[in-house]
């Protein structure tokens, strides 16, 4: 497909679900930054193992390897955030058992 024909398809579909305003105007890349942060934060809200469960995420963005999908984690704040509880509570864990 050529770009144009996607972009063009992509501001039709956006208008028409009224993503797309005067003042509002969503990249096609919007949604898959959503996607990945949306899911990265149901794995954290879920207490899910988000280390186990990055490579499927990285395969599914079509990011050849996982570290370069964590960086959604330091450009969202409550995801940077629950990050570091989680490296607060395992670093506590491991004082208390030492």
């Amino acid at each position: 497909m050529e770009y144009a024909t996607v972009r063009d398809n992509w501001v039709h579909a956006s208008t028409a679900a009224r993503l797309r305003t005067a003042a509002r105007q969503p990249r096609m890349h919007d949604l898959r930054h959503t996607f990945a942060v949306n899911t990265l934060l149901g794995w954290y809200r879920d207490e899910a193992d988000v280390a186990a469960k990055m490579p499927a995420l990285s395969i599914h963005l079509g990011h050849s390897d996982p570290a370069n999908t964590y960086w959604y984690l330091s450009a969202v704040p409550e995801l940077l955030a629950h990050a570091a509880a989680r490296l607060d509570a395992a670093n506590t864990r491991e004082q208390a058992e030492s």
